[in-house]
């Protein structure tokens, strides 16, 4: 009799559990089903969009920003303001973008015809140009990169728009006597993984990433 008991309320327990992960499962299933990665792709490209800092081409959707950094680098000598802005601030770091173009290029690379299916395929490119376009203007000679524009500290010390900024704006670079290895070898491999991205798109600048690879 004993037996019994135990093995009902065995069964009962078994019968409680399946019964909690099929309703847990049929809880989550509409999200799964409703999640719309072709939308999360596209205002992940929007957000880049909003994120650059230089002369804004005519076709810039996102219309709320303007030009913007315009001398970034002219107390130096050398215009470099075509360039993402970091994480919610007005700083400019080669390190994050060139891991970011980076990945960029790697996710075309890898999934092409899936971003091409959601109709991403020349947006993505022009998110991976426009930081390809900067790297390529701050490589200025064969050992010296351009890294960064602005001073963390200064910068975070208050909220401005790009346009309105007022903060220190000095360019940074790396050469022989101001090394940066880890900054040159990303910023290098953003260019070679872009190269291949525009291969058959644009042979000659593909060709022109990878000599500044190199």
């Amino acid at each position: 009799m004993e037996e019994k008991r135990q093995h009902f309320s065995q069964n009962k327990f078994l019968q409680h559990c399946c019964s909690t992960l099929l309703i847990s499962f049929l809880a989550i299933l509409p999200l799964t089903q409703s999640f719309d990665y072709g939308k999360a792709l596209s205002k992940s490209l929007l957000y880049f969009e909003s994120q650059r800092s230089g002369r804004l081409p005519y076709n810039q959707r996102v219309t709320w920003r303007h030009h913007s950094g315009l001398t970034d680098g002219l107390e130096q000598g050398y215009g470099i303001y075509l360039w993402y802005y970091d994480a919610g601030d007005n700083v400019k770091f080669d390190l994050p973008m060139a891991f970011t173009i980076t990945m960029l290029s790697w996710g075309v690379i890898e999934y092409e015809d899936e971003i091409a299916g959601a109709g991403e395929y020349s947006h993505t490119l022009e998110a991976i140009k426009w930081g390809t376009d900067h790297f390529i203007k701050a490589h200025t000679h064969p050992n010296v990169l351009w890294v960064e524009v602005g001073d963390g500290d200064t910068d975070h010390y208050c909220w401005q728009r790009p346009e309105d900024m007022t903060t220190f704006r000095q360019a940074y670079k790396i050469d022989d006597k101001n090394p940066g290895s880890d900054v040159a070898g990303e910023t290098a491999a953003a260019m070679a993984s872009a190269s291949i991205v525009f291969r058959k798109t644009n042979p000659h600048y593909s060709h022109l990433l990878l000599q500044h690879a190199q």
